[in-house]
């Protein structure tokens, strides 16, 4: 007699509130289609009020999920929840990847390994250089200064308008990571070989301030975890003054593919047609 409990748990989610312009369905869907495997991938928007309950019908298993993605503002709360967080997870105090094993919830967060893969499917040998410079000390940057430090980056500066927030991240990622003001910025780009935005300057087309690129080293990489527009003023400027640049969208596709390993059991491949496929959804819908 065939257990309906095998289908069902191989359904996944991606929630958050809100959650409708998640681009996540479409990725994992078109996986799932192309690798022929029986499964779903859903959005479920949950209100935070909700999200604890939502997480122990996922845990019970009476929602029928393996597991999912967790996006703003649920990151840190499926942290605080998952019964057996990874060290990566720990350190941020956020999880994005949630699956059941073992009758426990697990947790993880997949954004630094996603931007990391995308620098280096995109920009072999960036990570040959002893100084990057991350703009912006907001959530969204922890992920990539542990990622960063953690390929081996020795200097690594976070400039912000609010120096004690980018000191926080100091204090929390160890002795290789620097904070400064916004006014500092020109002398710490100096001979730095890579340059990343994690601010929403120039986000939906929005202007953004005129940055001098040329004190960065020889070969350096500008990057914008940004992906909406694709070529973001930073990343136009950094063009203009004659710089390699890696836009935000790779980052997307590859911090997804831990995920799709964890519940449906095959490690996908991020390809161009998995890249033409979103973005001919990001111009048909903005």
């Amino acid at each position: 007699m065939h257990d309906s409990r095998e289908t069902l748990l191989r359904n996944a989610f991606v929630t958050g509130w809100p959650v409708k312009h998640s681009r996540s369905p479409l990725i994992h869907g078109h996986w799932l289609k192309v690798l022929g495997l029986q499964g779903c991938y859903t959005r479920q928007e949950v209100a935070p009020e909700d999200f604890a309950g939502f997480l122990s019908r996922l845990k019970s298993g009476e929602s029928g999920f393996v597991g999912g993605n967790v996006t703003i503002p649920h990151k840190e709360t499926a942290f605080n929840l998952a019964d057996r967080p990874d060290a990566l997870s720990e350190e941020l105090g956020a999880a994005n990847t949630l699956w059941l094993e073992d009758s426990a919830l697990h947790a993880t967060n997949t954004d630094g390994y996603g931007f990391l893969a995308n620098l280096d499917a995109t920009a072999p040998g960036w990570d040959k250089t002893d100084r990057a410079v991350i703009l912006g000390a907001g959530g969204a940057s922890r992920a990539i200064i542990q990622a960063v430090r953690d390929r081996g980056i020795s200097e690594i500066h976070v400039v912000n308008r609010t120096v004690a927030r980018a000191q926080a991240l100091a204090d929390r990622f160890g002795m290789k990571v620097h904070a400064h003001a916004m006014g500092a910025l020109p002398e710490v780009i100096k001979g730095a070989g890579l340059f990343v935005n994690t601010t929403s300057l120039g986000m939906d087309g929005e202007d953004a301030p005129e940055f001098d690129f040329s004190p960065l080293a020889s070969g350096a990489v500008v990057t914008d975890i940004v992906y909406v527009p694709l070529i973001t003023p930073i990343l136009r400027q950094a063009i203009d003054q004659g710089f390699a640049v890696v836009d935000g969208l790779g980052m997307l596709l590859h911090q997804a593919a831990p995920g799709f390993e964890k519940w449906f059991g095959v490690r996908p491949t991020v390809d161009d047609t998995l890249r033409r496929l979103v973005l001919a959804d990001m111009e048909k819908h903005g």
